[in-house]
């Protein structure tokens, strides 16, 4: 006849697996718990930071004026006209285009001396 080895050790385990069979007090509250955490999560990691972004953003293209570099959509020029919805950006080679405020990704503002140009030796 075998004999069957049962450990020691999972004696205390199955005490707690019949705790389990116990209704939760509380079921409510922890559930609130989670919600206010989660909304928590999603103000801290994800809205907060877009907002911040956002104001950034406008403040840059309202600090704007004529003659500073834009990008706008991959388009790079100078700012020749600001309007209130738009902006008139200068071409390198003279042209104009006409973009929003809001394509605007960057600013760069324009600098008071200009660059001197290679000599030719």
């Amino acid at each position: 006849m075998k004999k069957i080895f049962f450990p020691i050790a999972l004696f205390p385990t199955v005490a707690l697996f019949a705790d389990d069979a116990s209704p939760a007090g509380g079921g409510m509250s922890q559930m609130l718990i989670i919600i206010a955490i989660s909304i928590a999560f999603f103000y801290f990691i994800l809205w907060r930071p877009e907002q911040k972004r956002r104001k950034a953003a406008d403040q840059m293209r309202t600090s704007m004026k004529k003659g500073d570099r834009v990008t706008a959509m991959g388009i790079i020029g100078k700012v020749d006209r600001i309007q209130e919805q738009t902006v008139v950006l200068k071409m390198i080679d003279g042209s104009k285009i006409e973009v929003l405020k809001a394509a605007i990704t960057d600013v760069q503002p324009a600098s008071e001396e200009k660059p001197e140009a290679p000599s030719e030796a």
